[in-house]
């Protein structure tokens, strides 16, 4: 009798361990799945922030014609060139000047222009419309991108990548990229969300009535667009091209 009770508890014993074990086993697997669903979590978090800087240096180390889309691709519109107004009309710092276009290519402008070592703006740190006029009358090219590109990451790469193109001490390094917002005037034109813009002087510095403002619409951002038009358009080609 005294066995057969001795078997039972033995029996018990061993069925409640061999239980433990199971429950121990079970409680493994759903750590170990835990924290591979974890790692695998963290690995698509940081392989999806590391894809734009990835796109970006790509961009960045590429030749200025090969950032963004084609000129086929990029839907320009034919170039706008008007009579320029405005050179060496200097306005107190805070008069507000009113620009009939968007964006402006000519203008009075702010005594001081923006430095000549940033060659990118966001809507946060843009200077005021006066006073990059005045970067525009030394010889700049401008690229203005509006609410749309800025909205989208790989649009707004590209104008990235074009700007550090011109990040040398050079004078032909006369180059803006900036944003165009609701808050500056009307939209660019419909299908545009790109507007390269020049203050030529039009053949000749002397003579100030030859100037010329000049525009280029696209939809998309293109460095070839742009390699064309700072070619076509150089700095040298300004009221005051030697002044940074």
């Amino acid at each position: 009798m005294a066995t057969s009770k001795t078997n039972k508890e033995r029996d018990r014993r061993a069925v409640v361990e061999q239980l433990r074990r199971e429950q121990q086993q079970a409680e493994r697997r759903r750590t170990i799945t835990v924290i591979a669903a974890c790692v695998v979590v963290a690995l698509v978090i940081i392989g999806l922030a590391a894809i734009p800087l990835i796109k970006q240096n790509k961009q960045n180390a590429g030749a200025l014609k090969d950032i963004g889309v084609s000129k086929s691709a990029a839907a320009c519109q034919p170039l706008i060139k008007k009579k320029a107004t405005g050179n060496q009309q200097h306005k107190p710092e805070g008069t507000v000047i009113n620009y009939p276009d968007s964006p402006p290519a000519f203008g009075p402008h702010y005594p001081v222009p923006a430095p000549f070592t940033r060659k990118f703006y966001t809507a946060d740190d843009r200077p005021q419309l006066e006073t990059v006029v005045h970067n525009l009358e030394h010889g700049y090219n401008m690229l203005w991108y509006d609410d749309t590109v800025a909205k989208n990451g790989d649009e707004l790469s590209s104008v990235k990548a074009i700007s550090k193109k011109f990040e040398g001490q050079k004078l032909s390094d006369k180059f803006i990229a900036l944003p165009w917002t609701s808050k500056d005037g009307p939209a660019f034109p419909s299908g545009a969300h790109i507007a390269l813009t020049h203050w030529s002087a039009g053949g000749d510095p002397a003579d100030p009535s030859k100037q010329q403002g000049i525009w280029q619409y696209c939809g998309k951002p293109s460095g070839e667009v742009v390699s064309t038009f700072v070619k076509d358009y150089p700095y040298s080609d300004s009221p005051e091209p030697q002044a940074q």
